[in-house]
């Protein structure tokens, strides 16, 4: 795939998973938001959608394994604890991170530089904590790929992540003090 299509292509997937809750699904009550399983557990979906029942972390595990994933388990437990701590470093819901964190290993995959989900999940988390802000994923997904693809090794992806993301600060910006009034002779 060329590189403005697999553009084109990440920035679709982008723009349909922000999109917002229907009124009418954000107006029921709960228990008329129940799902129901419609699939077995041998399909798992290439995609986990708001409405799926299976779990974020198993999910990721179950779609790295190419079968389903016990519930526990050490990877399966690994991701969970990884998606928890996304939710403090991330804007995105833990589902979203989950298909993000699937299309990132499906691109560098296909670019000849597999990395396992929990590796990328938390190598990403790590960039996002130098910065008190909540991060955008998908976002930095698209900025790891790029530096990866541009012949950077995994560490010095993270690294120029991380040093890119220190230059944000905290957000807390408080000014510098004025002259005091002797200063001014």
């Amino acid at each position: 795939m060329t590189r403005p299509l697999l553009a084109l292509a990440l920035a679709a997937g982008l723009a349909a998973c922000d999109r917002p809750e229907e009124p009418a699904e954000a107006a029921r009550a709960p228990e008329d938001q129940t799902v129901v399983a419609t699939k077995s557990d041998a399909d798992i979906p290439p995609w986990l959608s708001p409405t799926d029942p299976m779990e974020p972390a198993r999910w990721l595990a179950s779609r790295e394994l190419g079968r389903p994933a016990p519930e526990v388990g050490s990877q399966a437990d690994h991701l969970r604890h990884s998606l928890a701590r996304a939710k403090d470093a991330f804007i995105e819901d833990p589902r979203m991170v989950a298909n993000r964190t699937v299309q990132l290993g499906q691109m560098l995959a296909e670019a000849g530089t597999p990395e396992p989900y929990a590796d990328l999940l938390d190598g990403l988390e790590a960039v996002a904590a130098v910065t008190t802000r909540k991060q955008l994923f998908g976002e930095m997904c698209q900025q790891y790929y790029n530096t990866r693809r541009q012949g950077a090794d995994r560490a010095t992806a993270l690294a120029r992540l991380t040093e890119r993301y220190a230059a944000q600060g905290s957000g807390d910006h408080t000014p510098a003090p004025g002259p005091s009034p002797g200063d001014a002779r």
